[in-house]
């Protein structure tokens, strides 16, 4: 089996490391950063942290140079989905391709481009510390099941599951997948911006009782436009948001939004507050903070550009 990796940041890294691990999987990664591509290329791809691993993986900053492969995962930050997948898409041409982005949208994207698409919702997490080096802060599993309008066969979906599980990230195949991933969109756009906000790990965010109480309305809202659409969440994402504040879990952890704030790098927030809006309109529920959320975390990411 050979699966590419579009996009080897910090989780697309995660999946490359691991599944390199396996004798019977071939991994490529193709990623921009050059420095970092030719880092993975000289001495592998090594994670620390919550494991320890080194991968030997084929990383390269030139698309077309991807070999055909039986499988794609895109990892990408969710505004570089289109560019990533329209420059690797003739790799994947026999193949299928999964997301396991933040998010809601992309896998409609990636469906323009290549027949069988996967719909992905991945948990572990984790900072490039250095080129070919990243700091694997979270563990947790991974849900993945065919995208409705371009469907992978199951059995495709749970060959790739089965290879993920055996190099260390744990994945279950499912029919439907769209409930875990509306359970982490929720998760994610309830913490993550909060956090970008305030400079707080999402430990702090949840001890403090009036980010909590804010967190917990803006879950309300993103479970009200799920329901709207039919669809049933696999857990509550108050329980994992509280699992995740635990010293052991991911107390000390700086969301992606909060990684890319203080890098002053563009948010993904589109793609999950403002996503969750969308939705909302699309199905008549009002999110007015979700909606005020955007509207900060944009206001932030204008002001970089007065000093």
């Amino acid at each position: 089996m050979r699966v590419a990796i579009v996009g080897c940041g910090a989780v697309g890294s995660l999946f490359a490391a691991n599944l390199a691990q396996l004798d019977d999987v071939e991994v490529w990664a193709f990623d921009l950063d050059q420095e970092h591509v030719a880092a993975i290329n000289e001495r592998g791809l090594r994670l620390s942290g919550a494991g320890e691993v080194v991968g030997k993986v084929h990383a390269t900053t030139v698309a077309a140079e991807l070999p055909p492969s039986d499988f794609g995962i895109v990892a990408t930050k969710c505004m570089h989905t289109a560019a990533a997948i329209e420059a690797s898409a003739p790799a994947f041409a026999g193949g299928a391709v999964c997301s396991v982005q933040n998010g809601v949208g992309n896998e409609e994207i990636i469906a323009e481009y290549v027949e069988h698409v996967i719909r992905g919702t991945t948990f572990p997490a984790g900072r490039i510390l250095e080129p070919a080096h990243v700091q694997w802060d979270v563990k947790g599993d991974t849900t993945i099941g065919p995208f409705e309008p371009s469907p992978t066969p199951i059995p495709d979906v749970e060959r790739l599951a089965d290879a993920c599980t055996r190099g260390g990230m744990p994945t279950q195949a499912v029919t439907d997948a769209r409930g875990p991933q509306w359970r982490k969109l929720i998760f994610n756009a309830a913490t993550n911006p909060i956090g970008a906000l305030t400079g707080l790990t999402h430990g702090r965010v949840c001890e403090d009782p009036g980010l909590r109480r804010l967190v917990s309305q803006l879950v309300d809202e993103g479970k009200a436009v799920a329901a709207a659409q039919g669809i049933e969440l696999d857990a509550d994402p108050e329980e994992l948001i509280d699992h995740a504040a635990r010293p052991d879990v991911a107390y000390d952890h700086k969301a992606s939004m909060l990684q890319d704030v203080e890098a002053r790098r563009p948010t993904e927030i589109d793609y999950l507050n403002g996503g969750i809006a969308r939705f909302g309109r699309d199905h008549g529920i009002p999110t007015p903070l979700n909606d005020a959320v955007t509207a900060l975390i944009k206001g932030l990411e204008a002001s970089w550009a007065q000093t």
